[in-house]
């Protein structure tokens, strides 16, 4: 695979953040403005958490839509991502209804993982490995920019003009990004090795074995997460009887703790080597985790204790990333965008299990994630070689 000049690439990983800022306000705008969206279509608010739960199950497919970037090329994959992102954000600007709504979360998000697998391929294809690690940072503060950014954002044009007045300017903004990368990214074909079928892709990925073990780590970490994400409200609720105020101080510190997690990556990841930074994330994850139940003795430590927890897991997450990206490079497209299922899975199976963990408090659920982060630092140590 040809290496464009330096500064062309260096100004396409500049790109690939604010494209990434569009795609993520649309798939995380859902969660804050949940109630107003089902009172502006007229339906309970488990209507919406509905279609917000199949768009997480269609995480599952991810693998089979990562494929058409490893058996396209990684150009036509991502302009492809874009154009049904757009597609999903029209429909509710065209015909606001449940139906639709349902309709776009589920092409939108089609949208979202064919263009994440593509865009990491299309990175690993082309950055030495030993900068990777900066260089996927760079490209995962488009997460962290859809919550400190596309929020306020989407929050003001929501108070200005409805529930629905977001989503024209996003498919708008969608179709402008695909039209600055297809003049941006290089023209080229897809690379003879990897013109394979689905099929191929997807079985070079399950008989290579520290490639399997990598998303085992990568679910199991997700898992680990997910176990305390999905309780955190209710906990701080229940323990200190501020809920607008202490889960709004609570959104904020997730927010800048994704911040510092990337930048962290950025400056970390590749001198310390992926392997050995995500060993180290995970550990830091498992002892936030552990901690959470010593520090939420105020609130003031809770949220300290909280930042710690989402730092270390964006930390983990994001030189994860980096790490899988080298694992099968015949089918990087086809690996990330297992990734990204078997973080959807972890996710599900977390906030299955939390709510029933927190019948014992906040030390059960931190327990129970400390010892799924020690499984994955087992599995990621024993079977997974940069």
């Amino acid at each position: 695979m040809s290496r464009p000049p330096a500064d062309r690439l260096a100004l396409q990983v500049a790109a690939f953040p604010v494209v990434r800022t569009v795609i993520n306000t649309g798939f995380r705008m859902v969660y804050p403005f949940l109630p107003t969206i089902a009172r502006g279509l007229g339906v309970q608010v488990e209507s919406v958490a509905l279609a917000v739960t199949a768009r997480s199950g269609l995480g599952l497919l991810a693998p089979f839509f990562g494929t058409v970037a490893d058996t396209r090329s990684r150009r036509t994959a991502m302009l492809l991502a874009l154009c049904l992102y757009a597609a999903g954000m029209a429909l509710v600007a065209a015909w606001p209804t449940y139906a639709a709504f349902f309709a776009a979360l589920l092409i939108s998000a089609t949208g979202k993982i064919l263009f994440d697998s593509a865009m990491q391929a299309y990175l690993g294809d082309r950055v030495d490995y030993s900068r990777r690690g900066l260089v996927i940072a760079v490209t995962e503060f488009g997460w962290s920019g859809a919550f400190l950014i596309g929020m306020p954002v989407t929050g003001w044009l929501i108070a200005k003009a409805g529930w629905s007045a977001p989503f024209p300017w996003l498919a708008g903004l969608a179709l402008a990004a695909a039209l600055f990368l297809w003049r941006l990214l290089p023209h080229e074909a897809p690379a003879a090795r990897t013109q394979r079928s689905v099929w191929q892709g997807m079985r070079a990925v399950v008989s290579h074995r520290p490639a399997l073990a990598g998303l085992a780590v990568s679910l199991l970490i997700s898992a680990a997460n997910e176990l305390v994400n999905i309780v955190y409200g209710v906990w701080m609720e229940g323990s200190f009887g501020l809920q607008i105020a202490a889960l709004g101080a609570a959104s904020a510190v997730i927010g800048l703790s994704e911040l510092v997690g990337e930048g962290l990556v950025a400056t970390l990841a590749d001198r310390l080597g992926k392997r050995s930074a995500v060993a180290i994330g995970i550990a830091l994850s498992a002892s936030a985790s552990l901690a959470l139940p010593v520090l939420g003795r105020t609130l003031t430590f809770s949220l300290i204790g909280l930042f710690l927890f989402y730092v270390c897991f964006e930390f983990t997450l994001v030189t994860g990333i980096s790490l899988m990206t080298e694992l099968v490079p015949g089918a990087r497209a086809t690996v990330m965008a297992g990734n990204l299922s078997a973080h959807a899975l972890g996710r599900a199976v977390g906030a299955f299990l939390g709510p029933l963990l927190f019948a014992g408090g906040i030390a059960a659920n931190g327990a129970v994630s400390a010892s799924l982060n020690v499984a994955a630092i087992a599995l990621l140590l024993v079977f997974v070689r940069e």
